[in-house]
């Protein structure tokens, strides 16, 4: 695969994926910023940079495969796996996969959650790049985490576009590589 140089510049320097993420008051309830990755999708030299961005913290470090849960990580997983020029892992909720699966069942803050992975997904000594749009908590990604060292394979790192600091997730992932492209408090 070849690779296309990341760090697109515009008329004002490289290109500020920042400009791409609009802010939602209020979404989806009383309170909540969202942050709102489509219009960073919708345009495809924004998209192709952030991936290009995620790839280069990650290129080298000997990645064998690449992993999300669904549904927006499968988003910038896929194209990362194909940067990487690597396959991709796909994690999803309860009896949405076909064959045998590991199931992983995990606190939120408010309540319960379950993941699955298919059992061959991952071979032993693999190192798996965990993928997500957005670190809040880290609930979901340290369930991510625990279903590849479950199958024995190694979290080589994990990946985001946008991570909220105050949340402190980072700290929930500290045994890991955690790397983010954007951060807002």
């Amino acid at each position: 695969m070849r690779h296309v140089p990341s760090l697109i510049h515009d008329r004002d320097g490289p290109m500020n994926l920042a400009d791409y993420v609009r802010s939602i008051p209020d979404f989806p309830k009383p309170g909540i910023l969202f942050r709102d990755i489509t219009p960073l999708l919708a345009n495809g030299p924004a998209f192709r940079e952030t991936i290009g961005r995620l790839a280069d913290h990650f290129r080298g470090c000997g990645i064998d495969v690449v992993g999300a849960a669904e549904a927006r990580g499968f988003i910038f997983a896929a194209p990362l796996a194909m940067e990487l020029g690597v396959g991709f892992v796909p994690f999803r909720k309860p009896g949405k996969l076909p064959f045998d699966t590991h199931a992983f069942h995990y606190e939120l803050e408010y309540g319960t959650d379950s993941l699955e992975v298919h059992k061959d997904g991952f071979s032993p000594q693999q190192n798996v790049l965990l993928v997500d749009d957005l670190l809040a908590t880290g609930g979901t990604m340290a369930a991510c985490c625990k279903l590849v060292e479950n199958s024995g394979a190694k979290v080589a790192g994990c990946a985001f576009v946008i991570e909220l600091t105050s949340l402190a997730g980072k700290k929930v992932l500290s045994p890991y590589d955690t790397f983010s492209l954007l951060q807002y408090e």
